[in-house]
């Protein structure tokens, strides 16, 4: 019904518009007082006609009929003239904008340069990209989310080459005139009342709330009953859905629903129903009601038809306005005046209007409104800023909508933040007037609500809900950090003021972190809740960048940083106000000092991890030092407030709780605190949390007593009682320790020790230390690369990024290490420069645990093997700047030498494991610190050295103890036996003292007590070098001692076992050449024949072989017990010269000739390893029942499909289907008569004959037979039993395998079930066979290795099993089957009139024709008791089909005639002639078919190249299928090749000699087959000509750089929808088809199957037999598909300048194509081993088993 009406409508406009005219209608237009509210009439009359006139749109009529009536008026218009006319004019007075501001699509490539980018948000197009200077730059490369535009030509954008070639700027044209002055005023006020109309139309439309009626002045004339009910998109519901609720609600099918859902999801509505009221209510009424259940309802509305059309015609008209403003800047700046004007009453301007209403727009309208803002506001400079300051006026207000919204931000008018905030001027120009710092962190602080008593944050339970608010939220700090990412380099007074104001708001923000999420340590049970962490640290991981960069803004001006560090600390005071409540003061004493505290137990109270504030002050203070105003303003700063025990303590308890967390004392505080320790340690989150906290303790220490620093340290470290009491080195009451106890102690001893030599070793931050900020990138370089040498991806994950997403790593990398390219596999690498290791620090404060403990070992191993004592002294560190200085004091207090002397004192008397080695170690360390600290101060200072570490460890114990100074217990500890690891750390601090004692000496004393000094260090070291030396030749006799006890025993076991190393592999005939010699019964001379009755005989031998599962060995007999090979059948197009034939119809296809086109095989691999028939029986009944078991548990697929007879074989877990037998050699009688070819064919004429007179007797006679009687009996040949009945040779379960191969074949191959009685079983076995050994021949060829002795033996087993399988499987089947196929296979060469429609000669591949006549003649054979052996008749088969073969390359082989004419010697002569007369011939039969060749040269040349690869596949099929031993020269590549495959195979080298003995029998053949009335038709080019030899398939050619394909997937459009981009486009790269893969347009239906499956799975049933590789653009990944359950990814043969991938472009370095990693992949699938790759992956990642692939 629809359908007709749809007809109807046009007929009735028509004459209505056929004398509509526009021109007249502007002329009246031009005249009328009330312009707006004519064009509303118009509107109103005609929009309701032309669009929405039934249930499905009309695009092609609606656009002609809205283009004639609606905007041609308006076009006449506004020009005045003739559109067409007056348009062009517009443009060629124009002057076209230096800015690019091409608008980018999903998926397009960006490219930003590294090197000159304002920020990372500056992206340039490919077309701009390729015209600039950048790439030759350091540049990334990435895809467009779509909506940002190209930044080409913005000048602050880029610090150099702004314009690419294309928008460089004319020198001459003054762009500062106004573009308005080229057009009349007349023009200028028609193009505004155009503009002011339609705009309001559009704004009026699409901000229009009522469904059922329409704005003033547009009501239609006379109005329809008809509406739509309009389904609306989310972000809420998934697409399954949306999908069932539909086909429930419109009752449509599943297409129909996936279309609706598509379309819903990519323009925003969809109507999806057309009727009257309730027709349409209903269906709403019905979606509501099944989707509010889980979350809140799809949103629908039933809207009238007449209010859809016009919102149809507003989107048409505002793409219409971006159509007509590119033909001139000057209409373009008219309509940015348009849209920002105010109203008369100070309203909203039309563009205000447009963003406050955003979230109640669909996705569509906004996308169309977005796109004009873009190419009028955006484009013109005046007006972008205009319009700035307009987005930020409304910016609480848009982001409060946005909040609220249910689309993503990409479709939100608040994603153009980035298009303004990013430009330079603009955000300071907002800052200062719009306050807008301010406004963001004010809104963003206002939609964090939870807080707690305090006003800390507080985040609850994550729900989806609050996460997906969260993440909103997120998105101010985004514009925050736009705003703030360029520094200024000049700051006006009106700059600070607001900067300092949004300041103080970023402080109250950080003041609501400080101390959020607090912890208590559980004791006693477990805690029960894990409580929410993650939100905090998402937040701290957001502002992290923030943070730094308000930093660098304090840093660039002086009285700013002064005032931030002042409002910094009043905060932080505040928050410690509530410091000391409840908290008592203590007063610590020891060593002599001692310090007011409080007490507080980081073990028993509350403690935070968020300690913003603090860390904020700390970055501050180091600025302070670094820019140098703390010397030079310190009146203007509050230094004298500081209290450096405040100060410390917060970052502190920190500190403590991670050692505690290591030590294991919160182990029952779960997870939720492990995670948090790890986010604060990593490289994400450290540069603001760790690091900093580092900092303050060393701002503290310096502004404090060193002594009393370390005594709160201790206290807070709960370790004051250990070491504070008087005989703390005899040891504090050992007695009562819980073991338990003692270990956390030591634990915590240790962290604290390491946290003293971070403190005092940690000054590479600039402004801590002397250091230059690359020093600091250079040193955490060399650390990472301590532990192993890394890629360049790793180095970059291990730095921590700044704001720009640069590490500063390129600057300094190859002044510390070496890059070493990457081979086919891996990755290329970084090595560190040997002259770089003596910078290591083993106590590096960026590493963790494991790292330390690798870099240690991998350190120790370098110093080894350079013959270098292990010890690994710490290294010398930079100079303090002034501020820092005092803090090296703290290695020399009293404190700590009294903690060093204790440590050293516990290690001396080592009982009751109350100590540790790596206590002891970081000991030595801070002792070789201070001692390296000491030799610097000495060597650089002029006056008197302060730092006297020597002496203070010289000196022994107070009196009541007198306990040793350090010195003598660390020359005790020398040669302590328990101490081996640390003896060489200790004898170098015992040298270093040394040394420093004779630098004191030399500056105090005269220079002559040197030697002294010189002679004790050189005698320790003679005495260790002899130790040394002693050791070293102990350890050589000990290793030549066990090396010749090796060896004997090795003897002895071959001795034993003799018998196992005489048998080789399975195969013993494939014994080199010279063994078999000695076998064989000819003379040592006699050239090796493998085919024919003068075939090499060669020796029998046992053959035994061990199976895999029960490990018992087995001789191959025809009556012994089966064994057989794991084995995979599939099929295969990999040699396909023809990929559009379609698949044939597996139930009536007769697969008995092979078209030479090779469209589609069956190919046959295998692992090679051996089992027992019964045992792979036994296994795969285990396989099938654990997969029952496995259903029933949990469905999850395995990499093997059971059902279809899939398996792993037990050994090597190589993926496998099917199992082949193994079978003995046939013995062979020789005999004694060789008939020649004519007696023969006479023979086989004859059987044939009598087996098809036995074949029809033998069928049940029907009724209209004719009688048997009359039919002559045709003669028997002599000694041919047709009633002979042959016995199997083989046993009952070598048949049953026969069977089971020959099953699985036929399975696989014709895509049926298996049916062991079908007469094609044994033809698809003997394809296989074929087919197999062709592509290994391809192989070969392919990889230039010789025919013989280079393939793998698993490969050699499988193809003696396979032909020796094909020669016995008649024996399986029915006889007179075979024997029925044979006839067939013959009739292709002799013709036979029984047999119907044998193919034509050009239609048959003669390589598997002559497998298959080989094969199946056994089964004529058998009846033979002539005594002719079967060798006549292999050789006579070879030479008919060589015929054959040679006619086939003559016909379709031989190239119009080049003029090179070869000299050819006096051998070569007669071949040319021969083959000459040979092909006139041919010319005599097909007459004009054939052209004119006149060169003998020319065609012996293509005769011999294209009958190559059929000779090498023969050789190798006679080779296994007769056991004879190879030629030496076809085991090398070189000359001699033709003749030694022709002596092997008994051929002439001369081929056209098997023609011309025989040409009498041959001539009428010939004759026949050129008569075939298809040679023809084939030569005259119906059908696909095949010419030989067939060239290798290859995978298709792919770019060098990776952009190019990038850019033509972002053009590719997806072939159904049509209008979408695909949002995965992926490329075969078999046949380079661009398929739109893993989206619900392209699913189909394969097989007539229900389950739909994704694009790229039906292809690889088209193109590749199930098999399909494919590269998936966007994610730069390969794929590997393999039926419609197995998959996986591989890595791609696209390679950056460091020898990596980049899967899922997420780097975004250049890539380029690395051809050997792309032969790689080639070669995978010329082997046919995807489906096996697919397997070990599978296998090794569980992951991969749970992916749909077939929805890819």
């Amino acid at each position: 019904m629809a359908a007709a009406a749809d007809r109807e409508v046009p007929s009735a406009l028509c004459s209505e518009f056929l004398n509509f005219s526009a021109k007249d209608t502007a002329a009246k237009w031009l005249q009328v007082s009330d312009l707006p509210r004519e064009v509303y009439q118009h509107l109103a009359r005609y929009v309701p006609q032309i669009y929405c006139q039934g249930p499905n749109l009309n695009p092609q009529s609606e656009e002609l009929l809205a283009q004639l009536l609606l905007q041609s008026p308006l076009e006449w218009y506004l020009c005045g003239e003739d559109p067409s006319t007056g348009l062009a004019k517009l443009e060629q007075n124009n002057q076209p904008s230096q800015l690019c501001g091409h608008v980018f699509k999903v998926g397009e490539p960006t490219y930003s340069c590294r090197e000159c980018a304002a920020d990372p948000t500056c992206v340039l197009c490919m077309q701009c990209f390729l015209g600039s200077v950048h790439k030759e730059h350091r540049y990334r490369m990435t895809t467009s989310g779509g909506g940002g535009f190209c930044d080409c030509g913005d000048t602050e954008a880029w610090k150099e080459g702004s314009y690419c070639q294309k928008h460089e700027p004319n020198i001459s044209d003054s762009s500062q005139e106004d573009p308005l002055a080229h057009l009349s005023a007349d023009m200028i006020a028609r193009t505004y009342n155009v503009f002011s109309i339609v705009l309001k139309y559009a704004v009026d439309m699409l901000t229009w709330e009522k469904e059922d009626e329409l704005p003033q002045g547009l009501e239609p004339p006379e109005r329809a009953d008809t509406f739509y009910c309009m389904l609306f998109n989310d972000e809420v519901h998934t697409y399954e859905q949306v999908i069932y609720t539909l086909q429930k609600a419109v009752s449509c099918t599943q297409k129909e629903a996936v279309s609706f859902a598509t379309t819903v999801d990519r323009d925003g509505r969809k109507s999806v129903r057309y009727g009257d009221f309730q027709f349409c209510e209903q269906a709403k009424s019905i979606i509501v009601r099944n989707t509010s259940r889980q979350s809140k309802p799809l949103r629908v509305q039933v809207m009238h038809s007449s209010v859809v059309a016009h919102q149809c015609f507003a989107l048409k008209a505002l793409n219409w306005m971006g159509h007509i403003i590119r033909h001139s800047d000057a209409l373009r700046r008219i309509l940015c005046q348009v849209g920002l004007q105010k109203g008369p009453e100070g309203e909203d301007s039309m563009v205000d209007t447009f963003m406050l209403c955003d979230s109640k727009m669909w996705k569509g309208a906004r996308n169309v409104y977005h796109q004009l803002l873009m190419s009028s506001l955006l484009m013109d400079l005046k007006y972008k800023k205009l319009f700035a300051i307009q987005f930020a006026k409304n910016y609480r207000h848009l982001q409060t909508d946005f909040m609220e919204d249910d689309h993503e931000r990409l479709v939100s008018i608040t994603s153009l933040s980035v298009q303004l905030f990013t430009v330079p001027t603009m955000a300071r120009m907002l800052i200062t007037e719009e306050n807008l710092m301010t406004t963001i962190i004010r809104t963003f602080v206002d939609h964090l609500r939870h807080r707690d008593l305090q006003g800390r944050f507080q985040f609850e339970r994550y729900t989806a809900q609050q996460a997906f608010k969260f993440r909103r939220v997120q998105s101010l700090i985004g514009d925050l950090k736009y705003v703030l990412i360029s520094r200024p380099t000049e700051w006006s007074d009106k700059l600070r003021e607001k900067f300092l104001e949004g300041l103080d708001a970023f402080l109250e923000l950080l003041k609501c972190m400080q101390g959020m999420d607090p912890v208590v340590r559980q004791v006693g049970q477990h805690i029960e809740m894990e409580p929410e962490w993650e939100a905090a640290f998402t937040l701290q991981m957001k502002l992290t960048h923030i943070i730094s960069m308000i930093q660098e803004w304090c840093a660039s001006d002086e009285p700013v940083l002064i005032e931030a560090y002042r409002k910094c600390l009043s905060i932080l005071t505040h928050c410690h106000s509530g410091f000391t409540d409840g908290e008592q003061p203590i007063t610590l004493s020891m060593c002599g000092h001692s310090v007011d505290t409080i007490r507080y137990c980081v073990s028993q109270e509350k403690v935070s991890i968020h300690l913003p504030v603090s860390r904020l002050l700390a970055g501050l203070h180091v600025l302070l030092s670094k820019t140098e105003v703390a010397y030079r303003f310190p009146e203007q700063l509050p230094l004298s407030e500081l209290s450096p025990p405040m100060l410390i303590e917060h970052p502190l308890r920190c500190l403590v709780l991670c050692a505690q967390v290591h030590a294991g004392m919160w182990r029952r505080n779960g997870f939720s605190l492990v995670n948090q320790i790890y986010y604060y340690h990593n490289v994400k989150c450290r540069v603001e949390m760790f690091d900093k906290d580092l900092i303050m303790l060393q701002a503290g220490a310096s502004m404090m007593d060193p002594n009393h620093f370390l005594m709160i340290m201790l206290s807070r470290f709960e370790l004051f009682h250990i070491f504070s009491s008087l005989d703390g080195r005899k040891r504090y009451s050992r007695e009562n320790a819980n073991k338990d106890v003692v270990q956390q102690n030591n634990t915590l001893i240790e962290e604290m020790l390491h946290l003293i030599i971070m403190v005092v070793g940690e000054r590479f931050v600039a402004g801590i230390g002397q250091v230059h900020p690359c020093d600091e990138i250079k040193r955490e370089v060399i650390h990472q690369l301590c532990i192993r040498p890394m890629a360049h991806s790793e180095l970059v994950k291990a730095l921590p990024e700044n704001e720009n997403k640069e590490t500063g790593m390129e600057s300094v990398i190859d002044s510390v290490a070496s890059f070493k390219k990457p081979g086919v596999t891996g990755r290329g690498l970084y090595e560190l420069r040997p002259v770089c290791a003596k910078q290591f620090n083993l106590y590096f404060h960026h590493y963790s645990r494991a790292d330390q403990s690798k870099a240690e070992e991998a350190q120790r191993k370098l110093k080894r093997q350079h013959g270098e004592d292990t010890a690994l002294p710490p290294p010398v560190l930079p100079q303090y700047c002034p501020l820092f200085a005092s803090l090296v004091n703290l290695l020399q207090c009293d404190v700590l030498l009294s903690i060093l002397g204790t440590v050293l004192q516990w290690a001396v008397e080592p009982s009751g494991g109350h100590w540790s080695e790596s206590m002891l170690q970081r000991v030595l360390h801070l002792t070789g610190m201070a001692l390296l600290e000491e030799h610097q101060q000495l060597e650089n200072s002029e006056e008197e050295a302060t730092f006297n570490f020597t002496l203070k460890i010289s000196r022994p114990g107070e009196a009541p103890s007198n306990s040793a100074s350090i010195l003598a217990l660390l020359e005790t500890l020398q040669n302590a036996p328990h101490l081996e690891v640390h003896k060489d750390t200790i004898r170098w601090i015992l040298k270093t003292v040394a040394s420093i004692k004779t630098m004191r000496e030399r500056t105090v004393t005269t220079p002559v007590a040197d030697h002294g000094g010189q002679s004790q260090e050189e005698t320790v070291r003679d005495k260790d070098k002899a130790e040394r030396k002693r050791k070293a030749e102990m350890a050589r006799l000990r290793r030549e001692k066990i090396m010749a006890q090796m060896s004997e025993m090795q003897r002895h076991f071959i001795n034993e076992n003799k018998e196992l190393f005489q048998q080789t592999s399975l195969d013993e005939l494939e014994a080199s050449t010279s063994t078999s010699a000695e076998h064989s019964p000819t003379s040592a001379d006699a050239a090796l024949v493998c085919v024919g009755p003068r075939r090499t005989r060669v020796c029998e031998r046992k053959q035994v072989v061990t199976c895999i599962l029960c490990q018992e060995e087995q001789e191959i007999r025809p009556d012994g017990r089966a064994m057989v090979l794991a084995a995979f059948v599939q099929r295969s197009t990999v040699m396909s010269k023809n990929r559009h034939r379609p698949p044939p119809d597996p139930e009536k296809y007769d697969p008995l000739y092979m078209h030479p086109d090779l469209s589609i095989g069956t190919h046959t691999g295998s692992c090679g390893h051996i089992m027992h028939s019964h045992c792979w029986q036994r296994y795969f009944e285990a396989v099938q029942a654990k997969e029952q078991r496995r259903q029933q548990r949990l469905r999850v697929h395995t990499s093997y499909d059971v059902e279809n007879g899939e398996f792993l074989c037990p050994l090597c877990e190589c993926l496998s289907n099917t199992v082949i037998p193994l079978l003995p050699l046939k013995k062979t009688s020789s005999s004694c008569e060789q008939p020649t070819l004519a007696p023969w064919l006479k023979t086989i004429g004859q059987q044939v004959r009598a087996l098809q007179a036995a074949h029809r007797k033998a069928k049940p006679i029907s009724a209209e037979c004719v009688d048997t009687e009359s039919e002559p009996d045709c003669p028997v040949p002599e000694g041919f039993r047709l009633d002979h009945t042959p016995m199997s040779p083989y046993s009952d379960t070598i048949k049953e395998m026969l069977t089971t191969f020959g099953t699985a074949t036929y399975k696989v191959g014709l895509k049926v079930h298996p049916n062991e009685q079908d007469p094609r079983v044994p033809i698809l076995c003997w394809g296989s066979c074929a087919y197999t050994i062709q592509s290994i021949e391809r192989l070969l060829l392919d990889e230039e290795k010789p025919l013989f002795g280079s393939l793998p033996c698993r490969q050699d087993d499988c193809l003696s099993s396979l032909v020796r399988f094909g020669s016995a499987c008649w024996t399986a089947g029915c006889l007179s089957t075979v024997q029925t196929h044979f006839i067939r296979l013959l009739a292709a060469l002799v013709p036979d009139p029984e047999v119907k429609s044998s193919p034509c000669i050009l239609d048959v591949d003669m390589f598997h024709l002559l497998v298959s006549l080989v094969l199946s003649y056994s089964s004529v054979h058998c009846l033979d008791g002539s005594g002719v052996s079967v060798d006549v008749t292999q050789l006579h088969f070879l030479h008919l089909v060589t015929v054959a073969h040679m006619v086939q390359i003559l016909l379709t082989s031989v190239p119009v005639e080049t003029t090179m004419e070869q000299e050819s010697d006096e051998a070569d002569k007669e071949e040319e002639e021969a083959v000459c007369r040979l092909y006139n011939t041919l010319r005599t039969h097909l007459g004009s078919a054939l052209c004119d060749v006149s060169s003998g040269w020319h065609l012996w040349h293509c005769v011999k190249a294209g009958i190559l690869p059929y000779l090498r596949a023969t050789a190798l099929f006679f080779h296994h299928l007769n056991g004879v031993p190879t030629p030496p020269e076809l085991h090398v590549l070189g000359p001699g090749q033709w003749e030694a495959l022709c002596g092997y195979l008994h051929l002439p080298c001369n081929l056209l000699q098997l023609f011309y003995i025989h040409q009498d029998l041959l001539e009428p053949l010939l004759q026949g087959w050129c008569s075939h009335p298809d040679v023809k038709q084939c030569l005259q080019g119906s059908g696909t000509l095949i010419s030989f030899p067939r060239e290798s398939n290859q995978l298709i050619e792919l770019p060098d750089d990776y952009s190019a394909l990038i850019n033509q997937a972002s053009s590719f459009t997806c072939p159904k929808s049509g209008v979408d981009k695909s949002r995965a486009p992926t490329l075969c790269l078999v046949c380079g088809a661009m398929l739109c893969s893993q989206s619900y347009c392209c699913q189909t239906e394969l097989d007539g199957e229900k389950e739909e499956v994704g694009a790229c799975t039906a292809h690889t049933f088209a193109c590749g037999a199930g098999v399909g590789i494919f590269l998936r653009v966007r994610e730069s990944q390969v794929l590997f598909l393999a039926g419609k359950t197995k998959g996986c990814f591989y890595a791609p043969p696209y390679l950056d300048d460091y020898g990596e991938t980049d899967q899922g472009l997420r780097r975004g370095n250049p890539l380029h194509l690395c051809r050997e990693r792309y032969r790689k992949i080639q070669k995978l699938w010329r082997q046919h081993s995807i489906t096996e790759e697919i397997g070990h992956a599978q296998e090794a990642n569980q992951t991969l088993v749970g992916i749909d692939w077939q929805h890819l």
